[in-house]
C-alpha cells in the first residue's frame, strides 16, 4: 500500500509545470517548484520555490539532495542531465528515467534512436558543427530546409531556409536560440503533411500503454498556436502512430505520460519529436477529457490506476501572445471572451513579457472540432495585453 503524501520535485516551473502541481496537490502531494527566475507560474502554486540555475549540475546535486523528493520531474530541456543519472544512481526517482530525460532533450540523440536504432520513419536530416559543414549538408536534402538547434524549446532558434544564401543568417539564428553549449544543428527537409498531431502516450508502472484520442495542432516557427481534439485520423494511420509511439516509449523505459509529435500524410505516419511530460498542445485536455494529461502523468509515475480515458467533447485551445514587451502584464477584454458558452481562459501568471511569449489560452468545447476552433478564436480575439501601470 502507497503512503501519502509524496514529495515531487519540478524542475521547471512554467505553465505546464503550474498544471502538473495543481494535479499534485489534489492528491496530497508536497510540491517543491524549481526555475532560473522567481514568481514561476508553478512557483504561485507550489509549498517551497527554490531560484537557481538548473545547468549547473553541482547546484541541482545540491538542492535535491537537500530535500531528497520522492520523485524528480523535469519540466524543461535546459538540465544539468549527468546530474540525475548520478542522482538516480542514489535511489532518487527520476520521472521517466535520466536516459529519457537526456535522450529527448537532445534533437540529435532522440532522432538517432527513432532512425538508426528502431527504424522509424522521419524527415530525412543531417547534422552540422559549423557553417561550412551546414552548407554542404543542406543542399542534398532540397530546398528548403528547416534549421534546428540540437537542444532548445517552443521554437527558439528554428528557421525555414528557401535558399543557400540565407544559410549563414539561420546558423546565427540558431546559435543564439540554442540552450545548452553545443554549436550543432539539425537540418531537415520540409514534409508537405496533411495534418500535425500530437499522440499523448501513458505507460503506466503496472499496466499496459494507453493513449489519448489524437490532438490536431498548426504551430509557427516551432511553437505551437492552437490545437483541438480529436484530430480527424483514418484507423489505419492511428494504428501506425500508437505502434510508433509505443516502441519509443517502450524503449526510453520509465512510466509517465509522453507527447509524442507526428506528421501525418497520406500514404505516411512520420514521426517528428516526443517530450517525456505533458505536451503544451495537450493543454486542451483540461476541457475535453475526464481526466487531463496533468492528471494523468501523475496517476502514470504514482502508481494510481487508470481505469478509462473518455473524451467528452470536441474541444480547442488558442494561444494568448505578447506583442511586444511588458514589464507587468495585465489582460483586457477577458469579459467579452467568456461570455459564450462552454468557453474558458486560462492565464499563466507570468509577470513580465516579450515579443511572442506564450501568457495564456482560451479554450473552448463544440458540437465539432471546428465550432470549438472558432470559439476558441474569437475568445482569443478579444483579450489584448497590456502594461499594468499601477504595479
Amino acid at each position: 500500500m502507497t503512503i501519502y503524501p509524496k514529495t515531487i520535485m519540478l524542475l521547471g516551473s512554467g505553465e505546464l509545470g503550474k498544471e502538473v502541481t495543481i494535479a499534485a496537490k489534489r492528491i496530497g502531494c508536497k510540491v517543491i517548484a524549481c526555475d532560473k527566475y522567481p514568481e514561476a507560474p508553478a512557483m504561485q502554486v507550489a509549498d517551497i520555490a527554490e531560484v537557481f540555475e538548473m545547468s549547473n549540475e553541482e547546484t541541482l546535486l545540491r538542492i535535491i539532495r537537500q530535500y531528497k523528493p520522492d520523485l524528480v520531474v523535469p519540466e524543461i530541456e535546459a538540465l544539468a542531465v549527468d546530474a540525475l543519472a548520478k542522482l538516480e544512481a542514489e535511489g532518487i526517482k527520476v520521472v521517466p528515467t535520466a536516459r529519457a530525460t537526456k535522450i529527448t532533450m537532445n534533437r540529435d540523440e532522440i532522432r538517432n534512436l527513432a532512425s538508426k536504432k528502431l527504424g522509424i520513419k522521419t524527415a530525412r536530416f543531417a547534422y552540422a558543427s559549423n557553417l561550412d559543414e551546414l552548407k554542404k549538408a543542406a543542399d542534398p536534402l532540397g530546398w528548403p530546409v528547416f534549421i534546428k538547434p540540437i537542444m532548445s524549446s517552443s521554437g527558439k532558434g528554428q528557421s525555414l531556409v528557401h535558399k543557400k544564401a540565407d544559410l549563414e543568417e539561420a546558423w546565427d539564428i540558431a546559435m543564439e536560440g540554442a540552450r545548452g553549449s553545443s554549436p550543432r544543428v539539425i537540418i531537415e527537409e520540409l514534409i508537405n503533411f496533411e495534418l500535425e498531431i500530437t499522440l499523448l502516450t501513458i505507460v503506466q508502472q503496472n499496466g499496459k500503454t494507453i493513449f489519448c484520442e489524437p490532438i490536431g495542432h498548426e504551430q509557427s516557427n516551432g511553437d505551437y498556436q492552437c490545437s483541438w481534439q480529436p484530430a480527424n485520423l483514418n484507423q489505419e494511420q492511428l494504428e501506425e502512430a500508437r505502434r510508433i509511439a509505443k516502441s519509443i516509449t517502450n524503449n526510453l523505459g520509465g512510466a509517465g505520460l509522453f507527447g509524442v509529435e507526428f506528421f501525418i500524410c497520406k500514404d505516411k505516419v512520420i514521426f517528428s519529436e516526443l517530450s517525456p511530460r505533458p505536451h503544451d498542445t495537450g493543454l486542451v485536455t483540461l476541457t475535453s477529457q475526464n481526466l487531463n494529461e496533468f492528471e494523468l502523468h501523475l496517476r502514470a509515475i504514482l502508481g494510481i490506476p487508470i481505469p478509462e480515458i473518455r473524451t467528452i467533447s470536441p474541444a480547442a485551445t488558442r494561444v494568448l501572445l505578447a506583442d511586444k514587451s511588458y514589464k507587468n502584464a495585465a489582460f483586457t477584454g477577458i469579459e467579452e471572451s467568456m461570455k459564450e458558452i462552454d468557453t474558458n481562459l486560462l492565464i499563466f501568471g507570468k509577470k513580465t513579457a516579450k515579443k511572442g511569449r506564450r501568457m495564456g489560452i482560451t479554450l473552448a468545447k463544440g458540437k465539432t472540432t471546428l465550432e470549438a476552433r472558432q470559439k476558441a478564436d474569437f475568445a482569443a480575439s478579444c483579450i489584448q495585453i497590456i502594461e499594468d501601470k499601477k504595479n
